[in-house]
């Protein structure tokens, strides 16, 4: 054997020993690696299959006798508003109120200075008295003509002179009189009070201005007054919301309201109640074209001067006759796509979806229109953990019915 053969020889020998002890380890790794896997999954399969369905909370729908309402923003604002403007000019003598205070009707506010207007009062009473003086002058020359004329001593052309004095004096008498009355008038309208009880706003002119008065010029502004009691409530409604008012009064769904108005209610934005109660007292007669709705009106009555005229606020009109609602939190409705589900519980615990239609909310509870029955057992909490056709362990619940306004 030549020293190259057995070099080869030893180095063929050298790398089967190597193979063959890879390979012995290799297969007792492995060995190992399946018995730890196959040892440690037995046990967590059991205790995955122990586990008991997840706890949800159910309850059956809650039942309510009550009205739907739809809800309206709007605005207040004042039965009359009047504009207090000088009917006189002249210089503004004194203020008899304090600004933004409650006023009676008749009561006084402004005095424009009277000296003027009654110089002119006492020149008409003086032209009256001079018209009555040549009145009765001519009456007596007329007594006088007609003695004479019985004896044929007077023409009848003078006779007729003396008949024309008296009636042009007759007539001087009437427009003194009417002098006198309007000077009277205007020393009356110095005197300027309240048209109407009501707030009344700021001056705007302060004592000592020369304010503009009567129908030649445009007349100083003043102040204003605004009645607050009753006071009106201005909204606008969509045509879809009118039309299904027309139609549900024209088949008598709402005939109970239709009785001597629409009683509607409405609050303030910082208040939860509706403490308002009013009537609906003015629809008008056309829609408006651009926005698509229609303007209609509500009075209330305002007996503590708490409402303001410019005050926004929320009114609802009631949408239906009183009947029996089914009705659940939102939280138990879920959407798939475009429907809308609710999960219930059968006997043996298996989770069961049914679509529903929701309607509005009253209440903070959602009307259930269809799709619901009355002992059906809905999921209203821990509706994470169920899933459709799996099994829940459910647990009784109660939807609370303080949320809902009858």
């Amino acid at each position: 054997m030549t020293e190259g053969s057995f070099h080869r020889r030893r180095s063929s020998a050298v790398w089967l020993a190597g193979a063959a002890l890879a390979l012995a380890v290799g297969g007792g790794a492995w060995l190992w690696y399946d018995g730890s896997i196959s040892g440690a999954s037995a046990p967590a399969q059991a205790q995955t299959a122990a586990l008991p369905p997840p706890p949800v909370t159910v309850s059956h729908p809650l039942r309510r006798d009550l009205v739907e309402w739809d809800e309206f923003t709007g605005q207040f604002a004042a039965v009359d508003s009047v504009e207090i403007r000088a009917r006189v000019p002249g210089y503004l003598q004194s203020i008899h109120f304090q600004d933004g205070q409650i006023v009676q009707k008749g009561a006084l506010l402004f005095v424009i200075d009277p000296r003027p207007f009654e110089a002119a009062l006492a020149s008409a009473k003086a032209q009256l008295a001079q018209a009555n003086a040549r009145l009765d002058l001519a009456d007596q020359q007329l007594t006088r003509a007609g003695t004479l004329r019985q004896r044929d001593v007077l023409s009848g052309s003078v006779y007729d002179e003396r008949v024309q004095e008296v009636r042009v004096a007759a007539a001087g008498v009437e427009v003194s009189r009417a002098a006198v009355q309007t000077a009277e008038l205007d020393l009356e309208f110095t005197r300027i009070t309240a048209p109407m009880t009501g707030r009344i706003s700021r001056r705007e002119v302060s004592i000592g201005n020369l304010i503009a008065g009567g129908t030649g010029s445009t007349p100083t502004l003043l102040t204003t007054i605004v009645s607050l009691d009753p006071i009106y409530f201005n909204f606008d409604m969509s045509e879809s919301d009118f039309l299904a008012y027309q139609r549900a009064t024209a088949r008598g769904l709402l005939a109970e309201q239709r009785d001597g108005g629409v009683g509607v209610q409405a609050r303030l934005f910082d208040e939860h109640e509706w403490p308002l109660e009013g009537r609906i007292d003015f629809i008008d007669n056309q829609v408006d074209r651009g926005a698509g709705t229609i303007r209609a009106r509500a009075v209330f009555a305002n007996p503590g001067m708490m409402l303001t005229p410019g005050q926004f606020g929320r009114l609802r009109l009631p949408g239906s006759e009183r009947y029996t609602a089914t009705l659940l939190p939102d939280s138990a409705i879920v959407s798939d796509q475009s429907n809308k589900i609710v999960l219930t519980v059968a006997e043996d615990g298996t989770v069961v979806p049914k679509p529903v239609r929701p309607g509005p909310i009253e209440g903070g509870l959602r009307i259930i229109r269809s799709g619901l029955e009355p002992d059906d057992r809905v999921i209203i909490s821990g509706i994470i953990r169920a899933r459709p056709g799996t099994k829940v362990t459910p647990q009784a619940g109660e939807i609370q019915a303080a949320e809902v306004q009858p």
